[in-house]
């Protein structure tokens, strides 16, 4: 399965394995994956950048359809990358192009909180927002705030546990080999 931003999160977690240890926290940056949705904030946000409004750069976009689309598994995938801190956001309440969509994403989003702090994330490194198409003063403050919080937390130093913590133990195999992951279904097995 490709994750619709694999190249992006795989250049930030490589950047932060050699980054993390060798800046001082005086030069550390934080590294922001947006998730966004393409009918409102990932136009606002191109309306911040036509007016030439300043902005942090430390935030990459990934635009999507609708905030209601975006699976929790890539907010984990991007943690799990190396991202400092991952902002989600889209259209206003009742604001839509999908009718319902960022309901479905307010909800699940707060359902969410609690498994990341049971991963090991630290929910404060995730923030939600709504910007319309025509706030791109709304987006440079939201992202703003964003990277000055994620700043004052420090570099995410736990994406490197994070697979570890949840993988498989090793296991003997019928033939005395020892093997990681989880063990592979038989026949037999499959119909005890």
């Amino acid at each position: 399965m490709r994750w619709p931003c694999e190249q992006d999160m795989n250049t930030i977690g490589s950047h932060n394995e050699t980054h993390a240890e060798t800046t001082t926290p005086a030069s550390w940056e934080p590294k922001i994956i947006a998730f966004v949705c393409n009918w409102c904030t990932y136009t606002g946000a191109d309306l911040a950048g036509t007016s030439r409004l300043k902005q942090p750069p430390q935030a990459r976009l990934i635009r999507v359809p609708c905030t209601g689309r975006i699976d929790p598994l890539f907010i984990i995938k991007a943690f799990e990358s190396g991202a400092d801190g991952v902002l989600v956001s889209g259209c206003h309440p009742f604001d839509c192009h999908y009718n319902t969509g960022n309901f479905h994403a307010r909800r699940r989003w707060t359902l969410f909180r609690a498994l990341l702090d049971f991963v090991g994330i630290d929910s404060a490194r995730l923030h939600f927002s709504w910007v319309s198409a025509s706030e791109g003063k709304k987006w440079v403050d939201v992202i703003t705030k964003v990277v000055r919080d994620v700043r004052a937390r420090g570099p995410f130093q736990a994406y490197r546990t994070i697979n570890r913590r949840f993988a498989f133990p090793p296991y003997i195999t019928d033939h005395g080999e020892e093997r990681e992951g989880a063990p592979e279904k038989t026949k037999e097995s499959a119909h005890a």
